[in-house]
């Protein structure tokens, strides 16, 4: 097995990291990719109560392992099989079991911090940065925390107010200067998606 392609997609939160990714390995049509999230490495608060839980800024860069996501990468990209953390956001912490990850011809890891540490981001072979109106991210964000994480109006807006939106300022949106490609998420990236489709494609020949 030939060196995996590694791809690392950031953007602030709800930007719609996720939904490119998607789009991207739909319109290409390979099979053989490893998506790893950059949530399932909060450290892990199990020593913590969950009261004192709700109080960790978790958009800040000390609240990732990012020296297990390194090794982990590592080993992936060495062709060597993971077991990857499973994050609960219902618990604000990791849960007590691991999933076995495969490494692939491609690997995506996902994340708002995904391109702040340099030598997570020196790894990389592509970097892509989903650039979303604030304004839209919140009303996501509120959208999807109340859906599929059990979440309520009353921790989520706070959240978003006293850390989510100035951590992404602080330390997400001045990593769009690493990105290789910006894409604006406004539902008109179609030509940034088949430039990188066009990439993936011969890849997988």
């Amino acid at each position: 097995m030939k060196k995996p392609f590694f791809i690392i997609v950031a953007g602030g939160s709800a930007s719609g990291k996720s939904t490119v990714v998607s789009e991207i390995l739909e319109k290409s049509g390979l099979l053989d990719v490893t998506r790893i999230s950059q949530d399932d490495y909060y450290h892990d608060l199990s020593a913590i109560p969950i009261e004192k839980r709700l109080e960790i800024n978790y958009d800040h860069p000390d609240s990732i392992d990012f020296k297990l996501l390194e090794d982990h990468l590592q080993s992936l990209l060495n062709g060597k099989s993971i077991n990857k953390p499973i994050y609960d956001f219902v618990s604000y912490n990791r849960s007590n079991l691991t999933e076995k990850v495969n490494p692939s011809q491609i690997i995506i890891l996902e994340g708002i911090l995904s391109l702040v540490e340099p030598s997570i981001r020196d790894m990389a072979d592509l970097k892509i940065f989903v650039d979303t109106d604030d304004d839209i991210r919140l009303i996501r964000r509120i959208l999807r925390d109340i859906k599929e994480r059990g979440r309520t109006i009353d921790s989520i807006v706070p959240q978003y107010l006293n850390t989510v939106k100035p951590m992404y300022h602080k330390f997400v949106k001045p990593t769009i200067r690493y990105a290789d490609i910006i894409i604006p998420n406004d539902n008109k990236h179609v030509a940034a998606v088949d430039l990188i489709v066009g990439k993936l494609s011969s890849i997988g020949k």
